[in-house]
């Protein structure tokens, strides 16, 4: 008998403003890279260099998507980043070099079962927990740049039902995309379809069933989506 083949694994993209679709390989995420979030959060040293943890690539959901209120929490949260689409292959990348590797920008949403992630670090175990789950990393439209210089100082921010929750700028990072790229690039070899979330100002907050969230960086497109109850599908 003929053993059984898997089903084939689905491709996750991203739409390209303008059209087409950006095939997504692997999700960074820089946690701590906004002083006011660190401030407000009341955790680590304000001059530790920038850290990464990852987010499963199907976690990666569209504008417009339906997002369910996640299983093993009481405390979702979101957060407004700035994405860096990696066009470019590399490894070692020096500071200097690191804006060529950059294919284009998106607004995206860090989701975060806070209560997870404390729990995390308190017993000091890896932040997976509480970051990498289901449609964890919402991600608008990516713009493709021909300079992307062009979004060091932007404003960033993000609303729930209407009302502005959180506001920054993106020149309020403690390190730029390029130094989060060339650091990144000594762990891991960046390929084109990463996809990195640089960090999240300060306002950070929880959401429930129902609510709509908005996120927007000046000069991107929009990125809208709304939480639904954990038992329908995105």
């Amino acid at each position: 008998m003929k053993e059984a083949t898997l089903p084939r694994i689905a491709i996750t993209e991203v739409p390209i403003a303008g059209g087409g679709s950006f095939p997504v390989r692997r999700v960074y995420c820089v946690g701590r890279n906004y002083l006011d979030h660190i401030r407000e959060m009341k955790e680590a040293d304000e001059r530790d260099p920038p850290f990464f943890f990852q987010k499963p690539r199907d976690a990666v959901v569209a504008d417009g998507a339906q997002v369910p209120y996640p299983p093993f929490t009481s405390d979702f949260q979101f957060e407004v980043e700035l994405v860096a689409a990696i066009g470019r292959e590399g490894r070692n990348i020096a500071v200097s070099d690191a804006n060529s590797h950059v294919w284009g920008y998106a607004v995206g949403i860090d989701f975060t079962r806070r209560d997870r992630q404390r729990d995390a670090r308190d017993m000091r175990l890896p932040w997976e927990v509480g970051k990498s789950f289901d449609a964890s990393a919402p991600c608008g439209a990516i713009a493709k740049v021909s300079d992307p210089r062009h979004f060091e100082h932007c404003a960033i921010r993000l609303s729930v039902n209407g009302v502005e929750r959180q506001r920054g700028d993106t020149g309020q990072m403690i390190w730029s995309v390029a130094e989060v790229i060339a650091q990144l690039s000594k762990q891991v070899t960046l390929a084109p379809g990463d996809l990195i979330y640089t960090g999240t100002p300060s306002g950070v907050g929880p959401v429930v069933p129902g609510d709509v969230i908005s996120a927007h960086i000046d000069g991107l497109p929009s990125l809208a989506i709304t939480v639904v109850p954990s038992e329908s599908r995105f």
